[in-house]
Protein backbone atom coordinates (compact mmCIF):
# COMPACT_ATOMS: atom_id res chain seq x y z
CA UNK A 1 0.00 0.00 0.00
CA UNK A 2 1.53 3.31 -1.04
CA UNK A 3 0.64 7.00 0.59
CA UNK A 4 -1.45 7.63 -1.93
CA UNK A 5 -3.70 4.62 -1.47
CA UNK A 6 -3.53 5.14 2.46
CA UNK A 7 -5.16 8.74 1.65
CA UNK A 8 -7.80 6.91 -0.44
CA UNK A 9 -9.03 4.59 1.99
CA UNK A 10 -8.74 6.72 5.47
CA UNK A 11 -10.90 9.49 3.07
CA UNK A 12 -13.58 7.01 2.07
CA UNK A 13 -13.43 5.51 5.43
CA UNK A 14 -14.49 8.64 6.57
CA UNK A 15 -17.12 9.54 3.91
CA UNK A 16 -18.53 6.33 5.22
CA UNK A 17 -19.22 7.26 8.85
CA UNK A 18 -19.48 11.17 8.86
CA UNK A 19 -20.41 11.58 4.80
CA UNK A 20 -17.97 13.51 2.65
CA UNK A 21 -16.80 16.09 4.98
CA UNK A 22 -13.28 15.75 4.29
CA UNK A 23 -11.32 16.18 0.67
CA UNK A 24 -9.01 13.91 -0.35
CA UNK A 25 -6.34 16.74 -0.69
CA UNK A 26 -7.24 17.66 3.26
CA UNK A 27 -7.05 13.62 4.35
CA UNK A 28 -3.58 13.40 2.61
CA UNK A 29 -2.57 16.58 4.69
CA UNK A 30 -3.88 15.02 7.41
CA UNK A 31 -1.83 11.84 6.92
CA UNK A 32 1.12 13.46 5.95
CA UNK A 33 1.07 15.82 9.23
CA UNK A 34 0.56 12.39 11.15
CA UNK A 35 3.72 11.20 9.36
CA UNK A 36 5.43 14.21 10.00
CA UNK A 37 5.28 14.06 13.58
CA UNK A 38 6.08 10.47 13.97
CA UNK A 39 9.42 11.37 12.33
CA UNK A 40 10.19 14.21 14.33
CA UNK A 41 9.77 12.09 17.63
CA UNK A 42 11.94 9.61 16.53
CA UNK A 43 14.75 12.19 15.44
CA UNK A 44 14.49 13.70 19.09
CA UNK A 45 14.70 10.30 20.15
CA UNK A 46 11.23 9.76 21.57
CA UNK A 47 9.29 6.77 21.74
CA UNK A 48 5.85 6.67 20.54
CA UNK A 49 2.96 4.73 21.27
CA UNK A 50 -0.17 4.44 19.51
CA UNK A 51 -2.17 1.79 21.50
CA UNK A 52 -4.09 -1.23 19.72
CA UNK A 53 -1.49 -0.26 17.22
CA UNK A 54 2.46 -0.57 18.42
CA UNK A 55 5.04 1.47 19.11
CA UNK A 56 7.64 3.37 17.51
CA UNK A 57 11.47 3.20 18.99
CA UNK A 58 14.80 4.18 18.55
CA UNK A 59 17.05 1.52 19.43
CA UNK A 60 20.98 1.88 19.77
CA UNK A 61 22.87 -0.49 17.16
CA UNK A 62 26.06 -1.80 18.60
CA UNK A 63 29.66 -1.23 16.55
CA UNK A 64 29.82 -4.68 14.25
CA UNK A 65 32.02 -6.15 11.95
CA UNK A 66 31.03 -6.81 8.31
CA UNK A 67 32.16 -7.94 4.94
CA UNK A 68 32.38 -5.87 1.53
CA UNK A 69 30.28 -7.91 -0.71
CA UNK A 70 32.75 -7.11 -3.98
CA UNK A 71 36.13 -7.48 -1.80
CA UNK A 72 35.06 -9.69 1.15
CA UNK A 73 37.74 -7.56 3.54
CA UNK A 74 36.53 -6.69 6.77
CA UNK A 75 34.72 -3.46 7.92
CA UNK A 76 33.59 -1.83 10.58
CA UNK A 77 30.15 -0.55 10.61
CA UNK A 78 29.78 2.05 13.86
CA UNK A 79 27.07 2.12 16.36
CA UNK A 80 24.24 4.28 15.26
CA UNK A 81 20.21 4.35 16.62
CA UNK A 82 17.55 2.55 14.05
CA UNK A 83 14.18 2.95 14.50
CA UNK A 84 11.82 0.06 15.20
CA UNK A 85 8.35 -0.69 15.12
CA UNK A 86 6.86 -3.39 17.88
CA UNK A 87 2.93 -4.32 17.25
CA UNK A 88 0.74 -4.23 19.55
CA UNK A 89 -0.67 -7.84 20.72
CA UNK A 90 -3.97 -6.86 19.32
CA UNK A 91 -2.36 -5.90 15.61
CA UNK A 92 -0.42 -9.42 16.19
CA UNK A 93 -3.11 -11.45 16.61
CA UNK A 94 -5.47 -9.87 13.64
CA UNK A 95 -2.74 -10.43 11.36
CA UNK A 96 -1.87 -14.05 12.56
CA UNK A 97 -5.93 -14.65 12.84
CA UNK A 98 -6.14 -15.14 16.28
CA UNK A 99 -8.42 -14.35 18.38
CA UNK A 100 -7.34 -11.99 21.04
CA UNK A 101 -8.91 -13.90 23.97
CA UNK A 102 -6.36 -16.68 23.17
CA UNK A 103 -3.26 -14.57 23.54
CA UNK A 104 -1.00 -15.53 26.41
CA UNK A 105 -0.48 -12.63 28.88
CA UNK A 106 3.78 -13.41 28.85
CA UNK A 107 3.42 -13.34 24.77
CA UNK A 108 4.11 -9.51 24.82
CA UNK A 109 7.25 -9.81 27.27
CA UNK A 110 8.74 -12.35 24.82
CA UNK A 111 8.60 -10.70 21.17
CA UNK A 112 11.30 -8.08 21.08
CA UNK A 113 11.90 -6.52 17.76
Amino acid sequence: MTKADLVENVTARIAQTAGPTISKKDCARVVDAFLDAIKDALQEQKNIEVRGFGTFKIRQRKTRMARNPRTGSPVEVSARPVPVFKPSKELRAMVAGIDIANLDDHDDDDYES
